[in-house]
Order: structure tokens, then sequence, then C-alpha cells
């Protein structure tokens, strides 16, 4: 039997492997389908301490593994199908075959929503991104026309945020008001260089022969008429969806899907434990999964410790 199982590769994952790695508690790590979670998708990462020139986001969250696996720490590729949290011993479906385990840690991160269009797919990391935050300073978007798609607290940090890169950042909703917050939206179209799209959808992302983003495909969703607007980046700000769909019924979730802590990393389980995305709607970023994965594990390691007393 194991005494924590991580659920999740991310930076909370292995932080919080680190830490139970480091209490002597050999945690095992299910490393999902995306080993390393969605930052081995960023080319490179220049926002998280330690290092000053930047490091790719895989190579980062190989560092993580290695550092964890160092003092103990176990990765076995593979995907909970079930979680069956009802009684101590958890029990996990992995792959068909079940695990047990005393305690359980959460880092299951969440995924981004999509447009949905296949020039998106293709041109993903080459102008398309869904975190201004972590590309937004790169040297291909720096004095270039810029479009941020979508139109809550999301989408309005972002345009803000790349104001400082962009010579224009165009503000593309499906409708006619924002619904983000009064004070964000307020903020967004006061700014200068950011110009709302009313009322129009991207239809198409250009320029996949080109293999870079030039440009978008907009559709008036009112009048029907297309036109189109050149930029050299498409940051999709539509929302994440959390990865926890296996863990309703059992985890106490907001209506988004955003797992709840009760006290600390605790959920509303005894002996479960959450860190990330999974659980952070408001910031979503590496260093705060990281802080929150270290947070879990030292909760998880006291939780061992009082049941042994």
């Amino acid at each position: 039997m194991e005494k924590v199982v991580i659920i999740g590769s991310g930076c909370a994952g292995w932080t919080a492997a680190l830490y139970a790695a480091r209490a002597n508690l050999q945690p095992l790590v299910l490393t999902g389908v995306q080993p390393g979670g969605l930052l081995t998708t960023t080319t490179i990462v220049e926002n998280y301490p330690g290092f000053p020139e930047g490091v790719d986001g895989y190579e980062l969250m190989t560092r993580m593994q290695k550092q964890a696996e160092r003092f103990g720490a176990r990765a076995q590729f593979g995907t909970v199908e079930a979680a069956d949290l009802s009684k101590a011993p958890f029990v996990l479906t992995v792959d068909g075959e079940p695990v047990e385990t005393r305690t359980v840690i959460v880092a299951t991160g969440a995924s981004h929503r999509h447009l949905g269009l296949e020039s998106e797919h293709k041109l993903e990391n080459k102008g398309v991104t869904y975190c201004a935050t972590c590309d937004g300073a790169l040297p291909m978007f720096r004095n270039h026309p810029l479009v941020v798609v979508g139109g809550g607290d999301s989408a309005c940090e972002e345009a803000t945020y790349l104001t400082r890169f962009g010579s224009v950042v165009h503000l593309v909703h499906r409708r006619h008001a924002l619904r983000a917050s009064k004070i964000m939206a307020e903020r967004a179209l006061s700014n200068p260089k950011i110009k709302p799209v009313w009322d129009s959808a991207v239809t198409e992302i250009l320029d996949v022969n080109q293999d870079k983003v030039t440009g978008v495909r907009l559709k008036n969703l009112k009048t029907g008429a297309e036109r189109t607007v050149d930029c050299a980046g498409v940051f999709v700000a539509i929302g994440h969806v959390p990865s926890t769909q296996i863990f309703k019924g059992a985890i106490t979730m907001d209506e988004n899907g955003y797992i709840q802590p009760q006290r600390g990393t605790m959920t509303n389980v005894p002996g479960v434990f959450v860190a990330g995305d999974c659980a952070d709607h408001v910031y979503r970023q590496a260093i705060t999964a990281a802080g929150m994965g270290c947070a879990a594990a030292i909760e998880a390691e006291r939780y061992l410790a009082a049941l042994n007393q």
C-alpha cells in the first residue's frame, strides 16, 4: 500500500513529490496523459524564480522530476480512471489496475478552453497561446498588433497586460458588452491601446501556410460580415476546464468544477489534499502551483504522522 499518491505531474505534483519524498514517504506520482502538465507546451518560461535567462517549459518539468526522484519519488505513466474515496485506504483505478493509498494529493491541473479551430491547433506555440503572463513578453509579440479572444476578467487582464508589449491589442468578444467585473472592464476599455471588437468571433487564424500567425478572420455575429485583422499573436482567454471530472460527487467543487479546499489544502475528504490549477482559478501560475504542492505535501505528512500517534 502507498503512503502518498500524487495525481498529476505538473509544478504542483512534482513539488508535492519533492517534499513528500524528503519526508521519506516514497510518493508515487501518476503522470496522466501529459507528463509535466501544460507547462511542457510552453517554449520558454521567463517568470519562474531562479532562471534569469528563462527556461524551456519541458526542461523545467524534467528538472523538477529528477529532483523529486533523487529523494525517492516514483513516477508511473498512467491515467486515473476512477477514485473510490469513500473510505480509507483509498482505491484508485489506474489503467484498469487498483492502487491503494493512505493519502491522495490531487494535482490534476486544468486545461485551456479552446476555440476549436483547426488553424488554432496547427499554430499553437507559433503565435497562438493561452497565457499572456507566460508568453506576452516574447520578442515575436513585441511592437506588433495582438488579438485577445474573450470577454471575462481573464481576457481583460490578458489584454491589459499585453499593452506593455504589443503596438495595439484587439479584444474580440462575441457580445456587445464584456462579462468581466466592472473594474476590470473599465480598466481595459479605458486603455487607449486596447481596441474592442464587439459581436464578433474568430473563424480562422492565419496563416497556416506560413507556419506562423499573421492575422485572424473575424465574423460579425449580427451582420454576418467578415473581415481580416492583421496580428502577430492570438491569445485565447475564454476560460479553463479543471481536470476534476472523476472526483465529482466525492470532493466538494464549485459550479465550474474547481475543487474547494476546506482547510489549508485538505478537501472535504480527510486524507485527500489538493494543489495547483484544479483548485486555483485566480492565479494559475507555475510558482503558485508549486507553493500549493509544497503545502499539500506538508499537510499530508502531518496527517499521516497524526494517524500513527
